[in-house]
């Protein structure tokens, strides 16, 4: 499938380096030396040398991996967050998030570079960037602190998350 370069985006290559630069920032990755990355009449397009099964694979993940950096330099990524359960709580200090999650102590947590914070409220976060794999895995470290809980859940989950609900104990019968 052939990749679109919306108006704005620029794409170098280097050898195996691509490039790529937009309104939100520019990205660079090192491609796998056997795949072809073609650029003509604004449209990016990656070839395989043969239908290997190593070689298609290689194609789906090269082209998947083109079209996030040019989706992230134009509209780039967000990651929403909610945080459930009685005194927990996040908010901004500085750039540093601040989590109350009934530790004995509140986390405080910089971003890494490419990544900005937002907290709309006490109870939601939003993780954004251009980069697709630096804003999910900050997401991750974030909901690792506090993972949902089956029972009440509690914790911390992604927005579009639904946690699976188990019963509590049922008792003994006399």
């Amino acid at each position: 499938m052939p990749i679109d370069i919306p108006a704005g985006v620029t794409v170098k290559f280097d050898g195996p380096v691509i490039t790529v630069k937009g309104p939100n920032g520019e990205l660079t990755r090192t491609l796998h030396r056997d795949m072809k990355v073609t650029v003509q009449d604004n449209v990016l397009t990656v070839e395989r040398p043969s239908d290997e099964k190593n070689h298609r694979a290689l194609h789906g993940l090269t082209r998947a991996l083109v079209a996030n950096m040019v989706k992230g330099v134009t509209e780039g990524f967000k990651k929403e967050l909610e945080i459930v359960g009685v005194g927990y709580r996040a908010q901004m200090k500085g750039k540093k998030l601040a989590l109350t999650l009934g530790f004995s102590h509140p986390l405080e947590l910089e971003a890494p570079e490419g990544v900005t914070l937002e907290c709309p409220s006490a109870t939601q976060i939003v993780v954004s960037g251009a980069n697709n794999e630096h804003v999910g895995e900050f997401a991750a470290k974030i909901r690792s602190y506090r993972l949902p809980e089956p029972y009440k859940g509690k914790g911390i989950r992604y927005a579009d998350e639904h946690v699976r609900r188990k019963a509590g104990k049922a008792g003994t019968k006399k």
